[in-house]
């Protein structure tokens, strides 16, 4: 499992996708989420907008990435 680093204590799922290079721009991971291709702590997760805090678990295309705070 990867651990993807940010500074706040919180992050959107979309921006975390992002940040993370998981996807390649903002429109991807729109598409992605609202597909339901993105789970958080191993539930589908469709909400752009979703806040992501440290020890969270991000799963896409069966990969899994910990959300982890500096």
């Amino acid at each position: 499992m990867q651990r993807i680093m940010i500074d706040p204590p919180f992050i959107k799922l979309e921006q975390l996708l992002k940040f993370g290079s998981l996807v390649s721009s903002g429109g991807e991971a729109k598409i992605i989420i609202q597909n339901g291709e993105v789970a958080v702590n191993g539930e589908v997760c469709k909400m752009r907008g979703k806040k992501l805090f440290g020890g969270e678990i991000i799963t896409i295309a069966n990969l899994d990435f910990e959300v982890a705070v500096k």
